[in-house]
């Protein structure tokens, strides 16, 4: 088993440092927010992985956290009126539940920032005790980052570049722009705990690394992320557990790509967040995971009207082959051989996916061929892809309910129609926000629209 470690910027074979038990941890979702096809891509990713190192016969705890407190929250709670504590726990609700829509696996651990705050204090004061922060009066603790002389091993940055990427904030209280806080005095009116430094709140960093020191002591074996997060996040993190304890805090770093809408780095400024549920309000989370799941997790991902659409029609043509195999051999229950080993030789080489996903086209090529030579070999293949592409999510419903919830909708309402050819009109002059505006009305009635090369089609949700 090889992993691309990002600190070493190759593939090195997979040795943890238990024998048979794996310890990893992927940051998660800061909750100020619904749910975007970003932090999908990272929870199926990292789900993903955590299932296949299982199938190799390791113990994998796999822990993820929710950041539910920072400045952001924070704005939010200002903007909604909503106290911060009761919006993080409502929007964590919320981004469960679609989360649960999509089929995407929980971890082993739910870690929360708020609930460990004690473990963050008695962190932050260890690293005062040891010379790698300061508390300047005012409230705020700092790591100091001259007292660490590894600071930028994992992203290659020396501390020139480095304050190109950092925000400065109370510069006078630092020694140095690039140290970073470690602890936030309170603002009138922010949630705070008491600390010895005063009221306040943690700093995001320090957040991961006393959690995972919580949750697995000092030493883990993967820490995952995408790869914005590499700078200052995951150096930051490097930064205060290594001072800390002596110790390398991950073994290997793994970081995914990032998702781009139709090449344009997705962002909230640029207003072209694509939320997970208006996905799965369209798509299947099949065709969602087939489309993600087909290019290398490293890479990004562009999002165009092509790329659901298409996945969604590969798959109803190999669900459509296993209908036809299983209709054929009801009582076929054999497993062909060879589509197992192939597959675990894929994502066995840095979990590709990519590979994986491509043999598809091979197998199902074969299924077609032995059902035209009715040979019972073509349901023992269908029940090997079954049963070996489960992991990925794929291929774990009934064929004939899989493809009825493609079958066009007949008997559609006037009003509704009618809302979907203005639809249609509007998309016609690029008129994108009336497109977005009648979808949702379209929602509203209760019918999911999909831009097909043809047109469009309506489906009941």
């Amino acid at each position: 088993m090889k992993i691309y470690n990002s600190l070493t910027r190759r593939k090195e074979e997979f040795i943890p440092l238990e024998a048979g038990k794996v310890r990893m941890y992927a940051c998660g979702i800061t909750v100020s927010g619904e749910a975007h096809i970003g932090h999908a891509f990272q929870a199926l990713i990292y789900d993903i992985f955590r299932k296949f190192l299982e199938k190799l016969g390791y113990e994998v705890t796999y822990a993820r956290n929710y950041t539910d407190v920072d400045d952001k929250i924070i704005a939010k709670s200002r903007e909604t009126g909503i106290p911060a504590d009761e919006y993080a726990a409502m929007m964590i609700k919320r981004i469960d539940a679609v989360m649960a829509r999509a089929h995407i696996g929980e971890p082993t651990v739910w870690l929360k920032a708020t609930e460990n705050i004690p473990n963050i204090i008695a962190f932050i004061e260890a690293l005062i005790e040891k010379g790698h922060a300061y508390a300047p009066g005012n409230g705020d603790v700092y790591f100091d980052v001259d007292s660490y002389p590894a600071y930028g091993h994992l992203s290659g940055r020396s501390k020139e570049d480095m304050l190109d990427g950092v925000r400065v904030e109370n510069d006078g209280n630092k020694k140095n722009a690039y140290d970073f806080a470690l602890w936030k005095a309170a603002k009138e009116g922010e949630i705070c705990w008491d600390s010895p430094w005063g009221k306040g709140r943690p700093g995001w960093h320090i957040e991961c690394s006393a959690m995972n020191r919580a949750a697995f002591g000092e030493q883990i074996d993967i820490h995952g992320g995408g790869r914005d997060l590499i700078f200052p996040h995951h150096e930051n993190e490097i930064a205060q557990s290594e001072a800390l304890t002596g110790k390398p805090f991950a073994k290997y770093w793994i970081h995914n790509g990032l998702i781009k809408i139709d090449g344009q780095k997705m962002s909230k400024s640029l207003g072209n967040v694509l939320l997970l549920s208006d996905i799965l309000d369209v798509y299947s989370d099949e065709a969602l995971k087939f489309a993600l799941l087909s290019m290398n997790y490293r890479g990004d991902v562009n999002v165009n009207d092509r790329l659901f659409r298409e996945a969604e029609e590969h798959l109803v043509r190999f669900y459509t082959l296993i209908a036809k195999a299983e209709a054929a051999f009801p009582d076929e229950e054999g497993i062909l051989e060879g589509v197992d080993e192939a597959f675990n030789e894929a994502m066995s080489d840095d979990f590709n996916t990519a590979v994986a996903l491509a043999d598809l086209f091979g197998y199902f090529k074969d299924v077609s061929r032995l059902l035209a030579e009715h040979d019972p070999a073509a349901r023992r293949m269908t029940n090997a892809i079954r049963k070996t592409y489960s992991l990925l999510g794929l291929f774990y419903r009934d064929a004939g309910e899989y493809l009825a919830q493609y079958a066009k909708e007949e008997d559609v309402p006037d009003e509704v129609r009618e809302i979907a050819e203005a639809r249609r009109e509007a998309r016609k002059n690029k008129d994108w926000a009336k497109s977005d505006e009648l979808r949702e009305q379209l929602k509203q009635l209760g019918y999911a629209v999909k831009d097909t090369k043809d047109g469009y089609e309506l489906t009941k949700i």
